[in-house]
């Protein structure tokens, strides 16, 4: 069995989506300033974003991340793997060339069984927003935490750690990669 990794990338001020996410803002407005380090990077860069895909099975997403993103996403779907998006509306699938994403409306925990049994012994990655993310962490499913702090103040927006994650989630760094666009972060959550 895989692992459970939550990966995320976020403003030095903990911000995950600039303010007004809408279809035609889908990370808010300048919130495509978090993601520049995976396309405009160091070879360090590429590298952090390739672990994305590494040994991975499947993904699993909010529904909100969904909304916004499956347009962009384009034909292929992007992930090219089984996503699971936790969620409250039931839907049929949506199969995308490659990609499905199937829609789980019984909890985070009913969602990562399902994206489990599809990964097989890949890992699992769990994606944003900050709220799917919070669940997870909440929950105790997480088992590595990747953060990619962008050197940026957003000052408004989506916070990662804008709710609770329970009592205290202990963190053991386990590695650390330090680019001028970026600091990569990997965690092993203790707790």
């Amino acid at each position: 069995m895989g692992t459970v990794i939550a990966e995320i990338s976020m403003s030095a001020d903990g911000i995950v989506a600039g303010p007004d996410t809408s279809t035609e803002h889908r990370l808010g407005r300048d919130g495509d300033l978090l993601h520049q380090w995976m396309f405009e990077g160091t070879d360090a860069d590429a590298a952090a974003a390739a672990k994305l895909f590494d040994g991975t099975g499947a993904f699993v997403l909010g529904r909100s991340m969904f909304d916004v993103g499956i347009d962009p996403w384009g034909d292929d779907g992007t992930f090219r793997k089984p996503c699971f998006v936790v969620t409250h509306r039931p839907s049929e699938p949506v199969v995308k060339g490659p990609t499905t994403f199937t829609f789980v409306t019984d909890g985070p925990e009913a969602a990562l069984t399902r994206a489990k049994a599809a990964a097989g012994d890949g890992n699992v990655v769990v994606m944003g927003g900050g709220t799917t993310m919070r669940q997870f962490l909440r929950a105790g499913l997480v088992d590595e935490l990747r953060l990619h702090v962008v050197p940026l103040l957003f000052g408004a927006g989506v916070r990662l750690f804008d709710g609770p994650v329970g009592a205290h989630v202990r963190l053991e760094r386990t590695a650390v990669s330090e680019t001028p666009n970026a600091t990569h972060l990997t965690f092993r959550v203790l707790s």
